[in-house]
């Protein structure tokens, strides 16, 4: 899928490893740095959203987005984002990228303002699902070059979602960051606990980029399905052992339909 991500704000709040590992997958390893994991608060408008060499829908192209977020690597150390929600305010965008892409996305009402000084956003989930964030955001100046928490923060090509115990990726495309600084001027929000996380402590790390062109590939699968096995001689009778095999599947990687 071809988009834009306007006028987004990330905030970030350093957590102990061992209270995010349990909400990912055991497929997955937490990404850190510093011995801390990252989770993020990721308010933003999607536009132009379509098929490459399709034209944007007016009205389908167009919506709001607020994820929460965390970061991973796979087993071969390709590192991702790992999202714990995604609210939307387009319902047919949010039956979609559950369908497509198995990812957490919620229904909500929403509104961005943002004149270039300032972005306002709103986020509160269609009842009866909890879960609400007001925040309003200085913008200060460009960041030439950003630092290396910066990068690792934002500078992520990857995306994994799960399904039917396996875990599925799609590869993202898009320039390096536009950075700018930012200021927290009010931040009310419960996406965080509502993802099954404590209440952030501390002020966030803030940035603010105005705009990046994406491009997001489709998902693909790459859960294994392991198989342990336990060889055990029994007896030997003339030129012929007798050999007993156990086997163990860790069947929760297929799908419920071979289960």
């Amino acid at each position: 899928m071809r988009q834009s991500w306007i006028d987004l704000t990330f905030l970030h709040w350093p957590y102990d490893p061992a209270i995010v590992r349990p909400l990912v997958p055991r497929e997955l390893e937490l990404d850190l740095h510093d011995g801390a994991a990252w989770v993020g608060l990721v308010p933003f408008t999607i536009v132009d959203l379509t098929r490459p060499g399709w034209p944007a829908a007016p009205w389908l192209s167009r919506f709001h987005e607020t994820n929460v977020r965390t970061y991973v690597m796979d087993r071969e150390g390709r590192p991702g984002v790992w999202f714990f929600s995604l609210d939307a305010a387009r319902l047919a965008a949010v039956l979609a990228a559950r369908a497509g892409y198995a990812l957490p996305y919620f229904w909500s009402r929403m509104r961005v303002e943002c004149d270039g000084r300032r972005a306002r956003y709103r986020s509160r989930r269609i009842p009866p699902l909890r879960g609400m964030s007001e925040i309003e955001m200085q913008i200060g100046e460009e960041i030439a070059k950003p630092d290396e928490l910066a990068d690792f923060l934002t500078a992520r090509w990857r995306l994994f979602a799960y399904r039917f115990g396996r875990v599925l990726r799609a590869e993202i495309e898009h320039p390096p960051w536009p950075l700018q600084r930012a200021e927290v001027v009010g931040l009310k929000e419960t996406l965080i606990t509502a993802a099954g996380l404590p209440a952030p402590r501390g002020e966030p790390l803030a940035h603010f980029s105005p705009r990046v062109d994406v491009l997001v590939g489709a998902c693909v699968a790459q859960a294994s399905w392991p198989v342990q096995g336990r060889l055990r001689r029994l007896h030997r009778s003339g030129d012929r052992c007798h050999y007993n095999v156990s086997m163990t599947m860790n069947c929760s990687n297929f799908p419920a339909a071979v289960r």
